[in-house]
């Protein structure tokens, strides 16, 4: 029989009475573990690149990857973000994003511990219980994605409450709908700031600042503090402003190595860089741009078609869409063929044809989908990012089943 690898696991507060113990080893309350621990200094050596944390990538677009990051990266990250944000020890920010995530653990809550400030933590995030929060506790600050801000906004309860302690409301994973952030900066009365990273970074690279939400809407901003940022092309070279490839990084924020997976580790560093995955580029003002996932640009009739650009104009043309993913399914003549995926408001009724026409009003031919599909739900991350693989995989045969489709 093999020796068991874990001996003993320590349960926070409030939590033991949750677990039991299992066939080896011993379960233990942390209260019970510090009760008799000694207050002596740890006589420990600590070095800057030592590991500190193994955080998990969101598995979008494939299996998750164990990042090992050291001490050095989580301790600059978390400076980064109150530089970068403005945020002081008088700050009062809402907490609804899990804390197992790299985004609100080091984005938003480690900075908070360094300055002093408060961090209001909600178990779940529940559209009327936050907005009251808002107002009972008069947070300066809000982290959301993009679709709970939409659920705010259609929420009865935004008109009624007293909203006006807010200074900043940050959203991430993906730029806002322009409609739905001109709405937001409305009813909102703050300034809003898009944050723009990867786990693998700590996760903050860019920031769209307040003053560039809408002369550069649909941007993800300027580099931060200790992130050096380029567009590279497949063989290495760095490209100017206007020319698109991989977004790649340099800096002491990165990680030190995917855990026990040395293949994927030299890969991602190819070249001297860090590379994120990310396809985009630099406009004339410097500001990056973020096309699509690389592994998310759809191949379709001997075009390269970024998937964010026609959910954005559909979010925008079509107010009845909750969700829209778009992804490439296999297709005789088209290679990929563009699909959406939609998922309608409660209490709406959408076809497919209103759908593709709103999409026609916006974007030229060959980048209107092909057809749609509805669904009742999408499969989520725990962070709320879409997972289009899985999408992808369950619709595969969409094209092949289904002979009356274009």
């Amino acid at each position: 029989m093999t020796e068991p690898r874990v001996r003993d696991v320590i349960v926070a507060p409030g939590t033991s009475s949750m677990w039991s113990a299992g066939p080896h080893g011993a379960w233990h309350a942390l209260d019970d573990v510090l009760r008799d621990a000694s207050t002596d200094e740890p006589q420990c050596l600590v070095l800057d690149r030592d590991p500190l944390s193994y955080l998990y990538t969101s598995g979008t677009t494939s299996a998750p990857k164990g990042v090992v990051s050291s001490h050095l990266a989580v301790y600059l990250e978390s400076l980064t973000g109150p530089i970068a944000l403005h945020r002081t020890e008088h700050d009062r920010v809402g907490v609804v994003m899990p804390l197992f995530h790299t985004a609100q653990l080091n984005g938003v809550v480690t900075g908070l511990v360094y300055l002093g400030a408060t961090a209001v933590l909600l178990r779940s995030f529940d559209p009327p219980q936050f907005l009251a929060t808002i107002e009972s506790e008069r947070l300066s600050e809000i982290f959301l994605l993009p679709m709970m801000y939409r659920a705010l906004l259609d929420h009865p309860d935004v008109t009624q409450r007293d909203l006006s302690s807010l200074r900043l409301a940050l959203y991430a994973m993906a730029p806002m709908a322009e409609g739905d952030l001109k709405r937001a900066m409305e009813v909102f009365g703050c300034e809003f700031a898009l944050g723009f990273g990867q786990t693998e970074m700590n996760p903050l690279t860019t920031v769209l600042l307040p003053e560039h939400q809408l002369t550069h809407a649909g941007a993800v901003g300027t580099a931060v503090p200790n992130v050096q940022v380029a567009i590279m092309d497949d063989e290495g070279r760095l490209l100017p402003a206007g020319q698109s490839g991989e977004i790649v990084y340099r800096g002491p924020h990165v990680m030190e190595e995917y855990l026990r997976n040395d293949d994927a580790t030299n890969e991602v560093f190819a070249h001297g860089w860090f590379h994120s995955g990310d396809v985009g580029h630099f406009d004339a003002d410097g500001v990056l741009w973020f096309e699509d996932r690389k592994k998310d640009v759809i191949k379709s009739g001997g075009e390269n078609i970024a998937s964010l650009e026609i959910e954005r104009e559909l979010y925008d043309a079509e107010p009845r869409i909750d969700e829209v993913v778009i992804v490439g399914l296999p297709h005789e003549h088209w290679t990929e063929a563009l699909v959406a995926i939609v998922r309608p408001k409660p209490g709406t009724s959408l076809t497919e044809a209103e759908v593709i026409d709103a999409a026609r009003r916006r974007l030229p031919g060959f980048k209107v989908p092909k057809a749609v599909i509805f669904v009742s739900d999408m499969p989520h991350t725990a962070t709320g990012k879409i997972q289009k693989h899985q999408l992808r995989q369950q619709f595969r045969d969409y094209f092949t089943t289904a002979t009356s489709h274009p």
